[in-house]
């Protein structure tokens, strides 16, 4: 792979102002949720669109598309596609073709947020500067061909630029401007960008203090951490270092459901048979990787 040292990143200027003008708008839209200068409906509304649009991050795009930790049935795929989009966080198949390269490649330069070049970059700089040449070259190495082959990935994928902006800043600005009466301007500061910018982070985290700080009682050989503060923000999505190794677990986690709703989300949604092939680590399984660990055999 190519030396880190001989690497010079390109900073994508849009991109930058872009994410400034994101975060100006989220400042305000925060401003006014706290000063209560929007009406509390607007506010409540924002809240649940955020974990709404997490929700279909973690049990969507991760846990579901990208490791396939379980399988659902058409009616769940295609809500959890509607939360994927109005999380505007690219698109199913995007997202996942860059999280499997950084489970393959972690801590490399092939790693699109690759964590030895610093929390920022790891956090959110790596959208705002050309792809290092490894992430492309040996993203291609990774098969998507099962998201190619679901039909509901393929329609985000084609219609993406016309849904994503409408589900995650059109849609949330004029429902309470209709609905109740709302100025439109705060809706679109509160319910649109700060909520927009809060999920965006809430992911970023586990990408950047997952990789920092926290136990590796899995495997130390890598960056990625048990982490409980990401882990309560993520719904569960925290407990990093496990993940990394059992990738393929629905529960993304060795613990029980706890903090981490989006486990729980999955089991309701088996429960009542729109998901299905739930996949997880025996204990006997976590326990011999543990012991290894724990002795230096990993």
């Amino acid at each position: 792979m190519s030396s880190t040292a001989s690497y010079k990143p390109q900073i994508v200027w849009p991109n930058v102002i872009v994410m400034l003008l994101y975060h100006y708008f989220s400042v305000l839209g925060l401003y006014y949720m706290l000063t209560m200068t929007q009406k509390w409906q607007t506010t409540l509304f924002c809240i649940i669109l955020m974990r709404a649009g997490n929700l279909g991050i973690t049990a969507g795009s991760h846990r579901l598309w990208c490791h396939k930790a379980y399988k659902a049935k058409l009616p769940l795929r295609i809500i959890l596609c509607v939360l994927q989009t109005l999380s505007f966080q690219n698109s199913i198949y995007e997202w996942c073709r860059d999280h499997r390269v950084h489970h393959k490649f972690t801590d490399t330069d092939a790693d699109p947020h690759n964590i030895n070049r610093g929390f920022f970059f790891a956090h959110m700089g790596w959208l705002m500067v050309r792809k290092h040449p490894d992430v492309m070259k040996l993203g291609k190495t990774v098969s998507l061909s099962d998201l190619e082959a679901d039909p509901v990935v393929r329609f985000q994928k084609k219609f993406y630029v016309i849904l994503a902006p409408v589900t995650c800043f059109v849609l949330p600005t004029v429902l309470p401007w209709y609905l109740w009466n709302e100025n439109w301007y705060f809706a679109f500061c509160s319910a649109g960008m700060f909520r927009y910018i809060s999920s965006l982070h809430s992911t970023w985290l586990v990408n950047s203090a997952a990789h920092t700080w926290g136990s590796k009682p899995y495997n130390r050989s890598i960056k990625a951490s048990e982490n409980k503060v990401v882990s309560a923000l993520t719904w569960g999505e925290g407990w990093h270092n496990y993940h990394h190794v059992f990738p393929w677990d629905y529960k993304a986690a060795e613990l029980g459901t706890g903090d981490n709703w989006s486990a729980t989300f999955i089991e309701v949604m088996a429960k009542i048979g729109w998901a299905y092939d739930l996949r997880t680590a025996s204990p006997t399984m976590i326990k011999e990787k543990r012991d290894k660990t724990s002795t230096g055999f990993e």
